[in-house]
């Protein structure tokens, strides 16, 4: 904005100008303004010298030529308060200043006034309001009138240094024309790429309206001061929706907010003129719904990187958000299916367990009944009615009859007979007691594991292996699978019994099941226990079955993915979750289909539970609540 006196100078000459010429290009209104000036400066000029001549009367002809020059300056005067364009009234002027120059100089027949510095103003002017060609012919006429036409008019009293002043006036002449050129050229050139730079910026800022227009985020733009400076359609939409009326520019933001909820918001505002970017969530309660939008807040820089302002930008998340705790809500209805699912499988396990068990028990009572029924009871029975009929004389019996010689001899056939009868029936009695207490210790350690469930422990992981195993016990002595425990000394962790017995379960189930389906005879199951990197628990379950190829490693624990023919695609995915609920990882290792497979359980191996709780902030003596709920 123009200060001072030049201002008041500027007011005068837009004066003269028509409203037309005020609305003009910058260059227009610079060159009508110019024009205004030049004919106030030329009719001041022109009546100064006019009152001059008629004081010293000089010739009529100069002074009429000046007369018309100043009615001319006057009506240029009053014909830009109604031009359009100064291109006519800027010839007109420009012709008028020659002629004037050249008729003074030839009038008078002055060297000095041919030769006068206001000759300069020909190419000035020509050249600024006309441009270069126009200038040229202008500037042309007068350089050639001072430089030619006044040498020969004024041939007889016109010196040697006369002449060579006036050579160089007109090269002088030309030379004002070719400066003015360049800077006209100057000019233009940058006006040019002025204009061009603008026309680009308005296209810049019209398609980044359009953009900023087009999109369903709301974006808000505030300046350095926490106000609103512009905004989109979607946040005009949203603001009304929520407050009831329009966003205002120039407002303070957040001004509709809670206290406390404007004060942290205006945090983050003053966070991002930190030059930090912030992200929040902000809820905004409806009539029927309540509304969740994920706001960012943006630094915007200016010159040097300082930061003039800030923008927000905010998206609706609020489906987003419904989708979510619709998929945590499956993901622990998914959880509660894999407890129950584990539950069935270790039941399902345990059942079959005893129900083999007490296959054995009635296969070992029918092996019994049938050697009670074949003990020769009947031959003590015998000798006893020989006895008792020879009770008179058992002496003679045993000496003169041929059967009572025999009957020594009988009766220690008949008690070896009985002892080894004897042997096999305690041989049976003793598979039956052992079939039986099998029964009762899966039994048992099912109660266990069910009293401890959702709840995590510091119980000594060896324990667990060793009841995983347990549960497979029959199996393996049976279908021939060595089994190997390789165990380093570890302190016990916190865990929650149920889930790692069910990863471990799944984990001696599959590799039973590989080493099965693999048909070697050198069947081997190894369980290793030890310390893993950075103090963490690590169990590894390996086997020398068909292994796994390389192609289905990355997918064995996704859902639903299974090598089985008969496989739901459940198991391992749900102890990979159960192992990341632990805050611990399940992995594996295969080089390649009959390889054999590596199974990798790592858990951590703090001491203290993963909440910080302590003995006596937990529900019992050494146990707590999971943290994901069963």
């Amino acid at each position: 904005m123009i200060q001072g006196p030049w201002a008041w100078f500027v007011a005068r000459l837009d004066g003269f100008l028509s409203e037309s010429l005020l609305r003009a290009s910058p260059l227009e209104l610079g060159r009508a303004r110019l024009l205004a000036g030049v004919c106030l400066g030329l009719l001041v000029c022109d009546a100064l010298i006019l009152a001059l001549m008629l004081r010293s009367p000089g010739p009529w002809s100069i002074i009429l030529v000046g007369v018309v020059c100043a009615v001319a300056f006057g009506g240029a005067l009053m014909l830009l308060r109604r031009a359009s364009s100064t291109r006519p009234l800027a010839l007109l002027l420009c012709s008028l200043v020659t002629a004037g120059t050249i008729n003074s100089g030839l009038q008078l027949g002055s060297l000095e006034v041919a030769t006068h510095a206001s000759v300069m103003l020909v190419p000035v002017l020509s050249v600024y309001l006309l441009g270069w060609r126009l200038g040229l012919f202008f500037s042309a006429l007068a350089s050639v009138n001072v430089g030619l036409v006044f040498p020969l008019y004024t041939w007889g009293s016109l010196t040697a240094p006369g002449q060579a002043l006036c050579f160089f006036a007109a090269l002088y002449v030309l030379c004002a024309w070719a400066v003015g050129w360049l800077f006209i050229s100057a000019r233009d050139e940058a006006q040019g790429r002025v204009e061009w730079t603008l026309r680009t910026l308005r296209e810049s800022e019209d398609t980044l309206a359009s953009i900023i227009e087009s999109t369903d985020d709301l974006v808000i733009s505030l300046d350095a001061r926490g106000r609103v400076a512009t905004s989109n359609d979607a946040a005009r939409q949203l603001c009304h929706l929520v407050m009831g009326r329009e966003l205002h520019p120039g407002e303070p933001a957040f001004i509709d907010f809670p206290p406390e909820e404007r004060a942290r918001w205006l945090g983050f505002v003053s966070r991002a003129l930190q030059g930090q970017r912030v992200r929040e969530e902000l809820h905004l309660p409806l009539k029927d719904r309540a509304l969740t939008v994920e706001m960012t807040i943006s630094p915007v820089r200016g010159e040097g990187a300082r930061v003039v302002g800030t923008t927000l930008f905010g998206r609706d998340i609020t489906t987003r958000k419904e989708a979510e705790r619709r998929l945590s809500e499956m993901h622990r209805n998914l959880l509660e299916v894999s407890r129950q699912a584990g539950m069935a499988e270790v039941a399902t396990e345990v059942l079959h367990n005893v129900g083999n068990a007490l296959n054995s028990v009635n296969v070992s009572v029918g092996v019994v009944k049938e050697r009670l029924r074949g003990l020769h009871v009947s031959g003590v029975s015998r000798a006893a009615e020989l006895l008792d009929a020879h009770a008179a004389d058992p002496g003679a019996f045993l000496t003169v009859d041929p059967r009572g010689r025999r009957f020594p001899a009988y009766l220690k056939e008949l008690a070896s007979k009985l002892t080894e009868e004897r042997e096999r029936a305690l041989t049976e009695m003793h598979l039956l007691s052992e079939s039986v207490e099998h029964i009762d210790a899966v039994v048992r350690m099912q109660q266990r594991h069910a009293r401890s469930l959702g709840m995590e422990e510091r119980l000594p992981v060896p324990e667990l292996l060793d009841d995983a195993l347990r549960l497979h016990a029959l199996f393996f002595e049976r279908e021939g699978i060595q089994l190997r425990r390789e165990y380093a000394p570890v302190p016990p962790v916190w865990v929650d019994r149920h889930k790692l017995l069910r990863i471990l379960f799944n984990l001696v189930s599959n590799a039973r099941q590989a080493l099965l389906e693999s048909g070697r005879p050198d069947k081997q199951l190894t369980l290793r226990l030890g310390q893993g990197t950075a103090g963490r628990l690590r169990v590894e379950v390996s086997d020398n079955g068909v292994g796994i190829a390389p192609e289905s490693l990355p997918r064995l624990f996704s859902q639903g993915f299974t090598t089985k023919k008969d496989g739901h695609g459940f198991g391992l995915h749900l102890s990979a979750l159960a192992a990341a609920e632990m805050h611990g990882t399940l992995s594996c290792t295969s080089a390649g289909v009959g390889q054999g497979a590596t199974f990798i359980l790592e858990l951590p191996g703090g001491s203290e539970p993963l909440a910080g709780e302590s003995g006596e902030d937990r529900p019992g003596l050494g146990t707590r609540h999971s943290p994901v709920g069963t």
